[in-house]
């Protein structure tokens, strides 16, 4: 391997011509710019940690002679893992130093991972600190089969091509992460929007959807009988109820208000008609009452026990960014969303789990009750609302 040969590397780490949307092609590529250099790479790793509430980190890996990148993720457990604690990776992330093993040599008692990598075939290991400018240290792990391992100029080429590619995947992981704490905290759908440059208040768009809207029965007297942090510790296992059966529909959650909660099902030609989607909002409610009922809170010597109800409706949404000053949120505004809350209201007045209106009904053939006509704040016509026939209400339980 020549100067001139891994310069040819850096300079295009260092160009334009990036494809930061594809990471796994990018480094597909990169490996392979890198072995024609004469690297005799046989396995790469590129293990990045991530600002995410469930994700510890994300691994990369390439190896010689295998179509794809495989991708994977880790939750933080790993860390107290003894796999994780005798691992080099552990070592370069606490200490942003390089790690070296020889898979024959005695550094394969203290690393199981040599032992995994000689049984393979590997001949040499190097694990390199990928420093990003923010002060984070993340990891690079290269192998390779060569007789002997990597020479000394390969290590020095190694050590040249780091500095440049820590910046690449700087960019790559700075996008990926917004991605993640957008689709975290709007939504996959506002997140999408919001990368794609439709920040500025007045940017929405109109569009049909299911609407959802939720909370839980008792609320008000369940936080006043038990601690915050007992009532936040079930919140969140209530939401999860929910919130796993939404996305699992393709519904998307737009918000959380104390114990209420807010989701879409868009309906558009990708996803199907409105007799499609609300066949799957439907599934999506059924699902989330068998959570909630299977629901069992340990809180001293009682087991609390929760219930709540869900308004369903059909209409046209506006969708985008609404807010004041430098302060916005992306959600949906609208008559529709108006009167979901209102039918939300009436589900808890009669004891319903799932109540529907006259609209939802209307696109959701199913085997409906009449639950009757009631008058709407807001709204100029009195509105029949539905309930599934299956339930029996609460309060003449």
């Amino acid at each position: 391997m020549t100067a001139v040969s891994y310069q040819n590397v850096v300079d295009w780490l260092i160009s334009t011509q990036h494809p930061v949307d594809s990471p796994d092609g990018w480094m597909i590529e990169c490996c392979e710019r890198m072995v024609e250099a004469g690297l005799p790479l046989w396995r790469v790793g590129v293990f990045v940690r991530t600002l995410h509430p469930e994700i510890f980190g994300r691994n990369f890996i390439w190896s010689r002679g295998v179509s794809g990148i495989q991708m994977g993720t880790v939750d933080f457990e790993i860390q107290n893992t003894p796999e994780f604690q005798a691992s080099p990776l552990s070592i370069v992330f606490s200490d942003a130093v390089e790690v070296r093993g020889n898979p024959y040599g005695p550094e394969a008692e203290r690393f199981p991972v040599l032992v995994d990598l000689r049984d393979e075939g590997a001949t040499d290991y190097l694990a390199l600190p990928l420093r990003f400018l923010d002060g984070t240290v993340h990891a690079m792990s290269v192998s390779t089969t060569q007789p002997g391992g990597f020479n000394s100029d390969q290590v020095a080429a190694l050590r040249v091509i780091i500095e440049p590619l820590a910046r690449i995947i700087e960019i790559i992981s700075l996008r990926r992460t917004a991605e993640m704490l957008l689709d975290t905290y709007v939504g996959n759908r506002a997140g999408a929007r919001i990368l794609g440059g439709q920040i500025r208040r007045g940017h929405n768009d109109t569009m049909q959807a299911a609407i959802w809207l939720s909370d839980l029965r008792g609320f008000t007297a369940l936080s006043d009988r038990l601690p915050a942090e007992t009532v936040v510790e079930i919140l969140n296992q209530y939401f999860d109820c929910q919130v796993t059966a939404i996305r699992g529909h393709g519904g998307e959650v737009l918000k959380f208000m104390g114990d209420g909660l807010l989701a879409v099902f868009p309906i558009d030609e990708y996803v199907g008609d409105a007799a499609h989607v609300c066949e799957r909002v439907l599934e999506a409610a059924r699902e989330s009452r068998a959570s909630v009922e299977a629901l069992a809170f340990p809180v001293g010597d009682v087991i609390e026990r929760f219930r709540f109800g869900v308004a369903l409706h059909v209409g046209n949404i506006l969708y985008g960014n609404i807010g004041g000053g430098n302060r916005l949120d992306f959600t949906c505004i609208g008559p529709a969303v108006n009167l979901a809350a209102r039918l939300e209201k009436i589900a808890g007045r009669l004891g319903r789990t799932v109540v529907v209106s006259e609209v939802f009904a209307k696109a959701c053939r199913h085997d409906w009750r009449e639950l009757g006509e009631f008058p709407i704040a807001g709204f100029s016509k009195a509105q029949l609302v539905y309930g599934l026939a299956e339930e029996t209400p609460a309060l003449m339980a």
